[in-house]
């Protein structure tokens, strides 16, 4: 026999929130749930197909996999669905994925071993070394291990008991008429353990803080805002749980003479008024040393010239981008009187030429012209 929709089942369109399919779950699951309907089979499998729809519908993985495939996708992840009602589970245990949202969750089940907090750590590097790669030595502020207790919250000599309140799960359980929900401990937060007598040097907590010297070796080609992950560099955990990941992000700082747009640079490059009228060669610099640029007579201001393989071999492969250099014409200033009168003798042999020696300018005024001549007062 097919199986019905799984959007169908918990009556939800395909675009549902996972706070309306917990939502949705839980409507169908006090109505149908076999503790509320003893004896009735056709409760007890409405009960099953709502608990197989929202495992799937929560689990963003195989939501995924069922969106695309329907039940082809997800059947084998499924285990077969919702693994039917042994007669054993409580509501406390059905509703334990929802209610951990309502009350906290539990931290840990027990034992008090819970993962160190990620940290992340602002990098700030010279384009050159951005582009080239580099060895940078960070120091960084973090909770690691106490050694007094080796990270228990003990005092030396003691060590932590287990919590009477939950002995040792970590949980309670409070009976509200058919409801049975699991919260987390109270008087042990969820640890399952109490220190009767605390470490003196953490107070407790089975960590202190210090500061971490690292070296953090930065591949060539990272850009703004790349991480790189160090692994178990980040807080210890609680009690002596794992610690977390530290996250280095990396900020390139600007430079003065080239700017970076992906794989390529840029730069601006002043050239006099006589090597843009006649042309010229130039050097130009690049990251790893100059190369010769060919100016050719009669240049623009705002003409862009490509080095090819001059730009910057991206982190994550791909070919070394190039760098662009547009050219700005400057105007010569602190003339001398004879210079002076030369320039003068130059524009007026342009105009006696009788030629057009300015496009742009030529072009501009005639649209001018042609603006004024349409113009009506």
């Amino acid at each position: 026999m097919s199986k019905r929709d799984y959007y169908e089942t918990l009556n939800l369109a395909r675009n549902a929130s996972e706070a309306e399919i917990k939502q949705a779950y839980r409507r169908l699951a006090m109505k149908f749930h076999p503790d509320r309907n003893p004896g009735d089979k056709v409760a007890e499998e409405k009960f099953k197909e709502a608990k197989e729809a929202y495992e799937i519908l929560t689990d963003s993985r195989k939501r995924a996999a069922y969106d695309q495939f329907g039940h082809a996708g997800v059947d084998s992840s499924a285990g077969g669905g919702g693994g039917g009602y042994g007669g054993a589970a409580d509501l406390g245990d059905i509703f334990g994925g929802v209610f951990r949202d309502i009350f906290g969750g539990v931290r840990g089940g027990g034992g008090g071993q819970y993962r160190g907090a990620d940290l992340r750590y602002t990098l700030d590097l010279t384009l050159e070394e951005a582009v080239f790669g580099t060895t940078a030595k960070i120091r960084v502020p973090a909770l690691v291990s106490c050694a007094s207790c080796a990270g228990t919250g003990a005092k030396p000599g003691t060590k932590p008991t287990t919590c009477p309140t939950c002995r040792g799960v970590g949980q309670v359980r409070m009976q509200q008429g058919f409801f049975s929900i699991q919260q987390t401990c109270p008087r042990c937060q969820g640890r399952g353990t109490i220190i009767p007598e605390p470490c003196e040097t953490c107070r407790g907590s089975g960590r202190v803080e210090e500061q971490k010297t690292l070296s953090v070796k930065v591949p060539a080609g990272v850009d703004n805002g790349d991480r790189i992950r160090l692994a178990g560099e980040g807080e210890h955990g609680e009690q002596g749980g794992p610690p977390g990941d530290l996250y280095v992000q990396i900020r390139v700082k600007p430079h003065p003479i080239f700017t970076r747009e992906d794989s390529d640079l840029y730069c601006e490059v002043p050239i006099s008024f006589t090597t843009a009228a006649l042309g010229g060669d130039l050097e130009v610099p690049t990251l790893d040393g100059r190369v010769n640029l060919k100016i050719p007579a009669e240049t623009q201001t705002g003409k862009v010239f490509r080095v090819r393989g001059k730009g910057v071999k991206p982190v994550r492969g791909g070919p070394t981008g190039d760098l662009l250099c547009r050219v700005s014409i400057e105007t010569p200033v602190n003339l001398t009187k004879e210079q002076k009168e030369l320039l003068q003798q130059f524009a007026d042999s342009m105009e006696a030429g009788g030629k057009r020696h300015n496009p742009q300018e030529g072009s501009w005024l005639d649209g001018v012209k042609k603006f004024f001549e349409e113009m009506k007062f």
